[in-house]
């Protein structure tokens, strides 16, 4: 369901910001080949320039030194034309990487509740923050602080969670559409 959108805006790219697990890689991609763009997660992009996997990253240099590269990427990403990127659920708690979605591109906020996102990524043993007692508690301490940012920079929230990605894509490109309709 859509909730939010802002004005007409003129964009070649679409940026998908949101929680782990809130399927920014399965709808970008999809996505991307109905709107006949290149199709960019960031995750990946940081492990192929680096070529280690992004939890070794986080062991040897700690969230701060993968936020460092993350930036770096997202700031050489939003730079290219036509291309729809899935970004990582932290990407928005740098200032200038929220400048840099908000200025070149259309951000689509995927907002999903953190108990559907812990259905989602429980079995999934590659990913970092959630290496805690709680997981689920982890999750929605995230959510609390990184939803007012996703809010911030998005040009379309859409609250989901359940249904098929491919109603949300099509959703999605409608919206879209409307937004950049050149």
């Amino acid at each position: 369901m859509l909730l939010q959108s802002s004005p007409v805006k003129r964009a070649s790219n679409i940026y998908l910001v949101g929680m782990m697990g809130a399927g920014k890689t399965t709808v970008g991609s999809q996505l991307a080949r109905r709107l006949k763009l290149r199709f960019v997660d960031a995750d990946h992009e940081i492990e192929a320039r680096t070529g280690v996997r992004i939890p070794l990253i986080f062991e040897i240099e700690g969230e701060e030194g993968f936020r460092k590269r993350e930036s770096q990427v997202l700031a050489a990403l939003t730079q290219e034309d036509g291309i729809v990127l899935a970004t990582g659920g932290g990407a928005v708690l740098d200032p200038q990487n929220r400048i840099n979605l908000a200025q070149n591109g259309i951000v689509v906020y995927l907002n999903v509740a953190p108990e559907t996102l812990w259905a989602r990524t429980r079995l999934d043993k590659k990913r970092p923050l959630l290496k805690v007692a709680d997981p689920l508690g982890r999750l929605q301490e995230l959510h609390t602080i990184r939803d007012p940012l996703y809010r911030e920079v998005a040009d379309l929230v859409i609250e989901g969670g359940n249904g098929s990605s491919h109603h949300l894509v099509k959703l999605l490109e409608k919206e879209i559409r409307k937004l950049c309709p050149a």
